[in-house]
C-alpha cells in the first residue's frame, strides 16, 4: 500500500516541493540558470545537479527543508524509507494516481518547470516564520444602520411604525397572483434608489442588489461616514459581508425566460446578478473596500451569520470596519410558488394585516417579506477616535445546526438550546441578565412553540424576560430577516421602548403573556437584548447586544 510507505502525506509534499531546490548554495545557483539559459544542455546538465543522490538522502534533503521551510520534517518522514524509496517502490503518486511513463517532450516540459512549486511554499514559510504581536481585546460597536423595509426605508421611521403596531402586510401588486392560493405580502410599494446607485444599474441589477447598495451606503451616511472621513479611512481593512438566501432570482427567472427564444435574448448580467454575493460585491467595489468581502447563504439566518461573521473580522484584528447584513426580493411567480408548494405561507388572503401572528393558535405559515438591513460595525477604539454615534456594542453570538431535517425544526429544539447556550458562554453573559428576546417566530406551526419552549429551557419563567416577533408586522424578509430585526433590537436599546407583538389575539395555551409582549409598545430599560434567526437547512444563530458602556 502507498499509505504504508510513508506515514505523512503533508509532509511528503512539502518534500516534493523541495525536490526544486539544490542542496548547497553552487546547486541553487544552477537552479536559477536552469531557468534562465536557453540551452538545453546546460539546462539538463542543472536538473540532474538538482535531482542528484545527493539531494534525496541525508544532509542534503535536511538543508533543502530548512531552506523551503525552516521546521523539521515530521516524525513520520523520518520512520519512513524516505522519498527516494517511495517512489522507487511505488508505482502511484501521493495523490493515488498511477505514474505514467512520459516522454521526451513531457520530461522536457516537466524538468523545465522545476522550482515553481518553490514559489508557493516559501511565502507561507516566511507568514509562519514572522511572529504576530497579541491582539488586545477589540470591542465591536454599532455605529449606523440602514434599512429597506415593508413599512419604511429609515431607521426612525421604521421603528416608530413598528412601535405603533403599524403592518406592512398587503395585497401583492407586483404581479398577477390571483391563481395563487397565497396573494399577500410584505411587499414594498415604493423604493427609489436616487442617489444611492446609478441610473444604468438601477435598470439592470436585481432588486435584492439595489435594496443591499441602497440600505449599506445608508448605514454609512447614519454612521457620519463624511466625504473626509471616508477619504481617510485605510481600505485595506474595511469589509462588505451582506448575504442573500435567494440571490437574483427575478434576473435569473428573466433569463430562463429569454433563454426560450434563444440563447442570444440572455442578459448577459443573468449570471453574475443572480448570485448571492453580488450585491456584497459591487457594494465594495463601489466604496473600494478591499477588507473581507463575500456573502454567507443560511437561508433566512443569512443575516446573523453574516453579521456575527463580519463581527470576528474585527477581533481578530482583520479589519476595523464592516458592513454587514443581508437582502432578499423574492416576491415574484416563482418565490411564491415555491414556497406555497412547500405549504409554508399563510393563506389569509381575505384580511392581510392579521395574516403574521407568531405565538398566535390560528397561525397558519410565514408572509413573506422583501427587504434588507445593514449594520455598520467598528472598533471601538476607532469610533471613538472618530468621534461616532455608537448604537449599542455586539457582544457576540453563536451558530448551530438542527442535523435533524430539511424543513422542519429539531422537535425538542436541541440545536436551538445549544445555539443560546453557547452564544451565552462565548459572550460571557449571565443568563439572568437577559431580559429582552427579538424572537425569529415567523407564525409558523410548530416552530414558533419550538423556539418558545428552547428559551424556556435556558432562562426559565425569568419575571424581567420580554419577548416580542418584529414578523407579526412585516412577514419573514429571509435573508434579510436577521439584520432588519438586529436593527429593531438596536432601536430598542437606543430608545427604551420595546414593540408590540400584532395579532396575538388568541394565545396558544403553553405560552406565559408574562414573558410576550402585548398589543402595545412596553417601556424596558434593556440589559442584555438576543436576536434569535433560524433557517431552512437547521441553522440557528443567536446574537447578543448591550447598551455601549465606557470602560
Amino acid at each position: 500500500m502507498v499509505t504504508s510507505s510513508i506515514a505523512s502525506p503533508l509532509c511528503t509534499w512539502l518534500v516534493a516541493a523541495c525536490m526544486s531546490v539544490s542542496s548547497d548554495e553552487k546547486d541553487s545557483s544552477n537552479f536559477q540558470c536552469s531557468k534562465l539559459l536557453g540551452r538545453s544542455a546546460r539546462r539538463r546538465k542543472s536538473i540532474r545537479k538538482c535531482n542528484s543522490g545527493n539531494f534525496m538522502n541525508g544532509s542534503g534533503m535536511l538543508s533543502s527543508w530548512h531552506t523551503c521551510f525552516g521546521f523539521e520534517p515530521c516524525e513520520g518522514y523520518y520512520n519512513s524509507k524516505g522519498l527516494s524509496s517511495f517512489f522507487a517502490e511505488n508505482a502511484f503518486s501521493v495523490f493515488g494516481v498511477k505514474q505514467v511513463p512520459l516522454n521526451r517532450r513531457q520530461r522536457r516540459m516537466r524538468n523545465n518547470a522545476l522550482g515553481k512549486p518553490m514559489a508557493v511554499a516559501l511565502q507561507p514559510a516566511k507568514e509562519a516564520m514572522t511572529k504576530k504581536k497579541p491582539l488586545k481585546n477589540r470591542r465591536v460597536v454599532v455605529t449606523g444602520v440602514g434599512v429597506v423595509s415593508p413599512i419604511g426605508h429609515d431607521p426612525d421611521m421604521f421603528y416608530g411604525n413598528l412601535l405603533e403596531g403599524i403592518s406592512g402586510i398587503s395585497q401583492i401588486e407586483a404581479f398577477d397572483c390571483s391563481e395563487f392560493p397565497t396573494r399577500i405580502a410584505g411587499e414594498i410599494k415604493e423604493f427609489s434608489t436616487d442617489g444611492w446607485v446609478a441610473p444604468k444599474l438601477s435598470k439592470r441589477a436585481d432588486k435584492f442588489m439595489l435594496y443591499t447598495l441602497t440600505a449599506g451606503k445608508k448605514a454609512l451616511a447614519d454612521g457620519g461616514i463624511t466625504e473626509d472621513i471616508f477619504q481617510d479611512l485605510d481600505k485595506a481593512r474595511c469589509g462588505v459581508l451582506i448575504g442573500s438566501a435567494l440571490g437574483g432570482m427575478k434576473v435569473f427567472h428573466d433569463g430562463i425566460e429569454a433563454l426560450q427564444v434563444s440563447y442570444r435574448k440572455v442578459n448577459p448580467f443573468c449570471v453574475p446578478f443572480a448570485t448571492t454575493n453580488m450585491g456584497a460585491a459591487l457594494l465594495a467595489i463601489d466604496l473600494g473596500w478591499m477588507g473581507p468581502s463575500y456573502s454567507i447563504s443560511t437561508a433566512c439566518a443569512t443575516s446573523n451569520f453574516c453579521i456575527l461573521s463580519a463581527a470576528n473580522h474585527i477581533i481578530r484584528g482583520e479589519a476595523d470596519m464592516m458592513l454587514c447584513g443581508g437582502s432578499d426580493s423574492a416576491i415574484i411567480p416563482i418565490g411564491l410558488g415555491g414556497f406555497t408548494a412547500c405549504g409554508a405561507l399563510s393563506q389569509r388572503n381575505s384580511d392581510p394585516t392579521r395574516a403574521s401572528r407568531p405565538w398566535d393558535v390560528d397561525r397558519d405559515g410565514f408572509v413573506i417579506g422583501e427587504g434588507s438591513g445593514v449594520l455598520l460595525l467598528e472598533e471601538l477604539e476607532q469610533a471613538k477616535k472618530r468621534k461616532a454615534k455608537i448604537y449599542a456594542e455586539l457582544l457576540g453570538g453563536s451558530f448551530t445546526s438542527d442535523a435533524y431535517h430539511m424543513i422542519e425544526p429539531h422537535p425538542e429544539g436541541s440545536g436551538v438550546v445549544l445555539c443560546i447556550e453557547k452564544a451565552l458562554a462565548q459572550s460571557g453573559v449571565k443568563r439572568e441578565d437577559v431580559n429582552y428576546i427579538n424572537a425569529h417566530a415567523a407564525s409558523t406551526p410548530t416552530a414558533d412553540l419550538k423556539e418558545y419552549q428552547a428559551i424556556l429551557q435556558c432562562f426559565g419563567k425569568n419575571p424581567e424576560l420580554k419577548i416580542n416577533s418584529t414578523k407579526s408586522m412585516i412577514g419573514n424578509l429571509l435573508g434579510a430577516a436577521g439584520a432588519v430585526e438586529a436593527i429593531a433590537t438596536i432601536k430598542a436599546i437606543q430608545t427604551g421602548w420595546i414593540h408590540p407583538n400584532i395579532n396575538l389575539e388568541n394565545p396558544d395555551k403553553s405560552l406565559d403573556m408574562n414573558m410576550l409582549v402585548g398589543s402595545k409598545k412596553e417601556r424596558l430599560d434593556i440589559k442584555v437584548a438576543l436576536s434569535n434567526s433560524f433557517g431552512f437547512g437547521g441553522h440557528n444563530s443567536s446574537i447578543l447586544f448591550v447598551p455601549y458602556k465606557n470602560i
